[in-house]
């Protein structure tokens, strides 16, 4: 803890909440004051961990500058209402809200008591999405591809797989086109397991997104294609590959004329960072300068309008279907 460090606590420290507890306690800028957990057990347990102590959810409120809300999706508008109207900014696990109009209102309460709100997309703060993040601008960017796919967790998950896994790329893709959409065509199957979705934008550029927990090997990837270049993401080893194809040339060997058409493959430098550690060190500083987030409650919003849409067009009874923007 430094002088200059904010008081913060987790509120739900189930599968993903832990880590916060565990990040916060590593960080210099953050005082974990403590956890909290409708399990007190639990809540017991992580505390003891990570040297801090087990409140009640509105003991914790009353004591911190900021949390995190790491508690199921149904709940995020509740604990989120309490946590502002007392005065606390908040980072909300992403989706941020399951209702549009509780996500506005919270924004509109955030802006009145003068408190930030993120929201937890943490794939914006891979180090490579970072990287992408300064080669984009320079692109001239015909598609944007993402795959998100893997076997069944083992733990329970409510969400259904596009508003658990394709929710991030979703967000990314926002991120990195400069257009809005224009209409979004979507199938899904298995269950809420599987879906695919493509997006297509008023500037022509085309996102073709998937999402799965019925595919046995874990791939977390993303492809851009571009006129003179194309881009991937490796999320899970945080590594860039851009490939381009070089000049053709014909050289002269002993008076034979000889072709030779090369690919070359570059390979950033991406520094090797936990994106979780990013994301709260982006969050205490947006709190302690009372800047907007990086990933602010209006871009969580903007993903959850696009993810009901393409959910609703999944898996509905109607099957798939195109909705134009």
């Amino acid at each position: 803890m430094t002088d200059s460090s904010l008081s913060v606590g987790v509120i739900g420290v189930g599968s993903m909440g832990q880590h916060h507890a565990r990040v916060y306690s590593e960080l210099a800028n953050a005082d974990l004051i403590g956890v909290s957990d409708v399990d007190p057990d639990r809540a017991e347990q992580i505390a003891t961990e990570y040297g801090t102590d087990a409140l009640s959810m509105d003991e914790l409120i009353g004591a911190v500058d900021a949390v995190s809300i790491a508690v199921p999706t149904e709940y995020h508008y509740e604990v989120a209402r309490k946590c502002i109207e007392n005065g606390v900014s908040i980072l909300v696990e992403k989706p941020f809200v399951s209702d549009v109009e509780e996500g506005e209102e919270l924004i509109e309460l955030a802006e009145q008591h003068g408190v930030q709100i993120q929201v937890g997309h943490i794939e914006r703060f891979n180090p490579a999405v970072e990287a992408l993040e300064e080669i984009v601008p320079h692109l001239e960017v015909t598609a944007v591809d993402a795959r998100r796919l893997g076997p069944d967790p083992d733990r329970e998950i409510d969400d259904s797989v596009v508003s658990d896994l394709m929710i991030h790329d979703v967000d990314i893709v926002l991120s990195l086109i400069d257009s809005d959409i224009d209409s979004i065509q979507t199938a899904g199957t298995a269950e809420g397991r599987y879906a695919t979705s493509t997006l297509t934008f008023v500037d022509d550029t085309i996102s073709s997104l998937t999402a799965s927990r019925q595919t046995q090997q874990k791939v977390r990837e993303l492809t851009i294609t571009a006129d003179d270049r194309y881009v991937k993401v490796d999320y899970l080893d945080q590594s860039i590959e851009i490939h381009r194809q070089s000049a053709p040339e014909f050289i002269t060997d002993d008076g034979s004329m000889k072709y030779r058409h090369e690919s070359i493959v570059e390979h950033p430098v991406v520094e090797n960072i936990e994106p979780l550690k990013n994301e709260l060190q982006s969050f205490l500083e947006a709190v302690a300068e009372d800047n907007t987030p990086p990933v602010s409650g209006t871009d969580g919003l903007e993903a959850v309008k696009i993810i009901q849409e393409i959910d609703e067009q999944a898996f509905s009874t109607e099957g798939p279907n195109e909705t134009v923007q």
